[in-house]
C-alpha cells in the first residue's frame, strides 16, 4: 500500500501549479491560491516570503489599483481573499482599503446560499481584522445566524429554493464559519454560532465515506466522492482543531481521513479526481447527483486542495 502524501508534498505541488493567473472577471479560486502560497511561504526564509509577496502583488496590482474591475457578483469580489496575508507580508496599507472596498460591496443573496456563508466568512471577517471596525464582525454574525436552511439532520441545505443537501454547499458553510471564527475571536454570538457549527460538523463526520472522502450529495452514498467537498470540510476542521474549538481527540481522526482521501487523489502534476464544476442552486435533486465533475487540472479544487495541505502544515505545528 502507498504511503499517504505529506501535507507538505502536496502544498509544495500545488503552490507550484496554482494561483499564477489573473482571469478577467477574477473568481476566488486565485484569491485562495493566493493566500495558500503566502501561507507557505512564511515557513521558509525571510527572503523566500519577500519574494513571494513581490510577485503576488505584482499580479494582483491591476485589481488593487481599480477595485472596480472586479464585478460586484460575491465569488468576484471574494477574489480579495489573499488581501490579509497579503497585508501581512508585506505591510502595506493599501490592502486595507482594498479589503474595505470589497467587503462594502458584498451583498447575500436574498435567499442566502451556502456558498454566501464563505464569501461573506473571508470578506467581512478580512475587513474586520484589517479595520479593526466592528460593524463586519456585527453584518457578519447577523448574516450567518439569519440563515435558516440548517435542518434538524444538522446540514444545510443549499438554499430555500433548492432544499438539498449539495456536498460542496455543506463545505462552503463548514469554512465559512470557520473563517467568521479565526477573523472574530471575540463576539456576544459567537456561542451561538459556534454550537450551529458543531451540530454541522458532527453530522457531517457521520456521513463521511470510509475512504475520508465526502460525497456530491452529502446523505446519498451513491453519488461520488467529490474532491472540493472533502478538502474545503478537512481545513474547516483542521482549522478548528488547530485554534481550539474543536476536540483535538475526536476530530483529528476525522481530519486525517479526509486528508488521506484528498491527498491520494492529487496527481502528480497536480491535477485531481473529481471535483463539481461550478453550481447555482438546481431545480431538483437528480441535477445534482448528475452534476458534472472534472478530473485533471482545476482552479477551484486546486486552491481548496494546496488551502488544505497549509492548515495540515499548520495542525502538525501545534500538534507535533
Amino acid at each position: 500500500m502507498m504511503d499517504t502524501p505529506t501535507p507538505e508534498g502536496i502544498g509544495r505541488l500545488l503552490a507550484q501549479r496554482y494561483g499564477y493567473e489573473l482571469a478577467s472577471p477574477p473568481t476566488y479560486p486565485l484569491g485562495v491560491s493566493l493566500a495558500s502560497r503566502l501561507r507557505l511561504a512564511t515557513r521558509d526564509d525571510a527572503k523566500t516570503l519577500a519574494e513571494e509577496a513581490a510577485l503576488i502583488a505584482r499580479l494582483v496590482s491591476p485589481i488593487v489599483d481599480d477595485p472596480s474591475t472586479i464585478p460586484d457578483a460575491a465569488p468576484c469580489l471574494s477574489t480579495g481573499c489573499f488581501a490579509l496575508d497579503l497585508a501581512r507580508s508585506t505591510g502595506d496599507e493599501q490592502y486595507v482599503g482594498f479589503a474595505r472596498n470589497l467587503a462594502d460591496r458584498f451583498t447575500a443573496d436574498p435567499d442566502i446560499r451556502v456558498e454566501d456563508f464563505y464569501f461573506a466568512g473571508t470578506l467581512l471577517g478580512q475587513a474586520h481584522v484589517l479595520t479593526g471596525e466592528t460593524g463586519y464582525a456585527d453584518a457578519l454574525h447577523r448574516l450567518l445566524l439569519s440563515a435558516d436552511t440548517q435542518q434538524p439532520n444538522g446540514l444545510y441545505w443549499h438554499c430555500h429554493g433548492s432544499p438539498w443537501f449539495w456536498g460542496r454547499g455543506n463545505a462552503f458553510a463548514a469554512l465559512g464559519v470557520a473563517e467568521t471564527l479565526t477573523h472574530v475571536m471575540d463576539h456576544p454570538q459567537r456561542e451561538q454560532l459556534l454550537d450551529r457549527h458543531l451540530k454541522h460538523l458532527t453530522a457531517m463526520a457521520a456521513l463521511q465515506h470510509e475512504s475520508g472522502m465526502w460525497h456530491q450529495v452529502m446523505d446519498d452514498s451513491s453519488t461520488y466522492l467529490e474532491h472540493s467537498a472533502t478538502t474545503m470540510t478537512g481545513c474547516a476542521i483542521a482549522r478548528g482543531i488547530r485554534l481550539g474549538w474543536l476536540p483535538r481527540d475526536t476530530w483529528k481522526p476525522v481530519v486525517e481521513r479526509a486528508w488521506t482521501g484528498s491527498a491520494t487523489r492529487v496527481g502528480a502534476d497536480g491535477e485531481l479526481d473529481q471535483v463539481c464544476v461550478g453550481t447555482g442552486p438546481l431545480p431538483t435533486l437528480k441535477d445534482y447527483v448528475k452534476r458534472p465533475f472534472s478530473t485533471g487540472r482545476d482552479d477551484r479544487g486546486g486552491a481548496m486542495a494546496l488551502q488544505f495541505a497549509v492548515e495540515m502544515l499548520r495542525l502538525g505545528d501545534v500538534t507535533a
